[in-house]
């Protein structure tokens, strides 16, 4: 039910910034976690952000694995029906496909990307040294 699109990627300096956009349409994602997960060239895909949704008890709560703590901000947008994830201090080992996902019968956070039932197509993140 829930379709998910992301954008923004593309190519930044060592210390750069990108904010990367996940949109859905007819599907208030306040309702669901939205989670951002990430696959390195050659490597497997890997949660590094998540965003709870209104149902969970904590609305807004926002988490970050250690990778990305304090460099990445994610946020909801209830007008656009986005959210969205704020990628500052890039390094070069940020470089990845970047994706939004959701687990859309619990709608909750995991760090578990088997968890999620639903995927964005990708978006290419790359940061030059």
């Amino acid at each position: 039910q829930v379709q998910l699109v992301e954008s923004g990627g593309g190519l930044v300096q060592l210390g750069g910034s990108l904010r990367l956009a996940c949109a859905a349409s007819g599907v208030p994602l306040d309702y669901y976690a939205i989670a951002w997960v990430r696959q390195p060239p050659g490597q497997e895909r890997e949660g590094i952000s998540c965003i709870d949704a209104l149902s969970d008890g904590s609305p807004d709560t926002t988490h970050y694995r250690n990778p990305v703590k304090g460099r990445f901000t994610v946020s909801r947008d209830d007008a656009k029906n986005t959210v969205y994830l704020q990628m500052n201090s890039l390094k070069p080992e940020d470089t990845a496909v970047y994706y939004c996902a959701t687990d859309s019968k619990t709608r909750l956070c995991s760090w578990n990307t088997n968890d999620f039932d639903t995927w964005g197509q990708g978006t290419q993140v790359t940061v030059s040294s």
